[in-house]
């Protein structure tokens, strides 16, 4: 009972001090709110922005980690074409033909899928067709305005469904046991004339198969080419892995030496791959990239990957503010896609933001720049996202030092942009992503511009303090 009484005792002490805490007010200093510093909003709808093509003369297609191949009929850009050409590598160099009676089994072109399917996948069918290169890619830049020429003869041809996410279960074949089953990556298995691998692999001279520059020198390379089965359908674009893990062609036979068969493959790899991109613009897009004399601002600006179109950004309102007598204590960028214009085809899950310099390249926002001292990683935004004081989602770019260095003439704005974003820098923390043309994104996104009649036209969200006179 002792014992009992005490612990009671304490019940009723720690309720007392609890009871005491309850109003969080009184914890703290208080504020002299003659001496607070409080922000003003400035939003600032002067800012203008246009539809402009990207600069397709730098869009790199070759040595990419995904590369396009594709035929989509956007119903509001147009239609895009995306071929790749492939050089073929010996599985060894030199390359020794096995002994024996050589019988092929079956060839396979496999392709693998990379992330960033753009189109239909659902109802439309594809039909991709293999031919021969007239000339061999070499090892050295190439850009989507190249335009690769091939032979007649179909090498390889299949109709399918882009099911770029599926795994698949295929057969392995190996030497000296029992063949087995294994999963593999999602990928696209074409079967191959194989003709033309005994014509130029196992029947081919020492001399063709001494080093893989002479090997080709005879083969060339492979041009593939995609169209929509159904012209009715919209088609899409692929996102190939080319590297070596993923894509080859591989080749399986039999090796008969008198009363011996081995059954065995081989692999050939494609260290050079590139692709060409084609555009053929709708009437509501060439009226778009045209309407510039005359326009200041556009009410509805589009934006296109695999090196299409981008957007110019203009702030004149900032000529009015002056730089003595505000400090910026933050400003935002906000764009908003056009309602329902993400259904069925979605908006671009991020974009990029730069800024020209004196010789025209293309250079980092100060904001993205981790040499900004100000920079902080993953607040420079550019994700198509909803805040909570947003209804909708919108693109969003923190641009405070831009802007005040704008204002106080420290830096000329000789070109502000928007553009695609390759989606592999969509989790990007580094805050800049990339600010080079990209062929490895094929989205797209149709953006509210200089729109009067909209809530959610572009703007400038400016929030400044005043600097007091003295």
């Amino acid at each position: 009972m002792k014992f009992f009484r005490l612990d009671l005792l304490t019940l009723l002490i720690s309720l007392f001090i609890f009871n005491s805490c309850k109003r969080q007010e009184g914890i703290g200093l208080g504020v002299d709110t003659s001496s607070q510093v409080s922000g003003t909003l400035l939003v600032d709808t002067t800012v203008t922005i246009n539809t402009v093509d990207e600069d397709t003369v730098t869009v790199v297609t070759s040595g990419l980690t995904k590369t396009p191949l594709g035929e989509f009929v956007d119903p509001i850009f147009g239609t895009t074409k995306t071929n790749v050409a492939l050089g073929i590598q010996l599985p060894t160099a030199p390359y020794t033909v096995p002994a024996g009676t050589l019988t092929i089994d079956s060839a396979v072109l496999v392709l693998g899928y990379a992330d960033g399917f753009y189109g239909d996948s659902v109802v439309s069918r594809y039909k991709v067709n293999v031919y021969q290169l007239q000339d061999k890619p070499t090892n050295q830049t190439y850009y989507g305005t190249k335009r690769w020429a091939s032979q007649a003869t179909v090498l390889a041809t299949k109709t399918f469904t882009a099911n770029t996410h599926d795994s698949l279960t295929i057969a392995r074949i190996r030497k000296d046991t029992i063949d087995t089953v294994q999963r593999v990556a999602p990928q696209l298995r074409i079967p191959f004339s194989k003709q033309f691998i005994y014509d130029n692999l196992f029947n081919a001279t020492g001399t063709a198969l001494a080093s893989d520059a002479a090997f080709q020198d005879l083969v060339k390379g492979l041009y593939l080419t995609l169209a929509r089965v159904q012209s009715s359908n919209a088609g899409g674009t692929l996102q190939l892995n080319l590297s070596s893990t993923r894509s080859h062609l591989d080749v399986f036979y039999k090796a008969k030496n008198d009363t011996t068969t081995d059954t065995a493959s081989v692999s050939l790899t494609f260290p050079i791959h590139a692709a060409e991109i084609r555009h053929q613009y709708s009437q509501a897009i060439t009226k778009a990239k045209t309407a510039t004399a005359g326009v200041t601002s556009q009410t509805t600006v589009y934006l296109q990957g695999l090196g299409a179109l981008r957007a110019k950004v203009g702030f004149p309102g900032l000529s009015k503010l002056n730089p003595d007598s505000i400090v910026l204590n933050r400003a935002e960028l906000i764009i908003t896609p056009v309602q329902g214009s993400g259904i069925p085809y979605p908006s671009l899950p991020k974009l990029a933001m730069y800024q020209l310099d004196i010789a025209n390249q293309r250079i980092l926002i100060q904001d993205a720049s981790s040499s900004n001292a100000l920079y902080q990683a993953g607040v420079f935004g550019g994700f198509y996202t909803r805040t909570t004081k947003e209804p909708i989602k919108a693109y969003r770019f923190v641009i405070t030092s831009y802007i005040q260095d704008l204002i106080r003439k420290k830096t000329i704005d000789y070109g502000t942009y928007v553009a695609p974003i390759d989606t592999s820098e969509v989790n990007s923390t580094t805050g800049a992503g990339l600010i080079s043309p990209s062929a490895q994104i094929a989205g797209r996104t149709i953006l509210i511009g200089s729109d009067k009649n909209s809530p959610y036209r572009i703007k400038l969200n400016i929030f400044y303090t005043k600097i007091p006179k003295l």
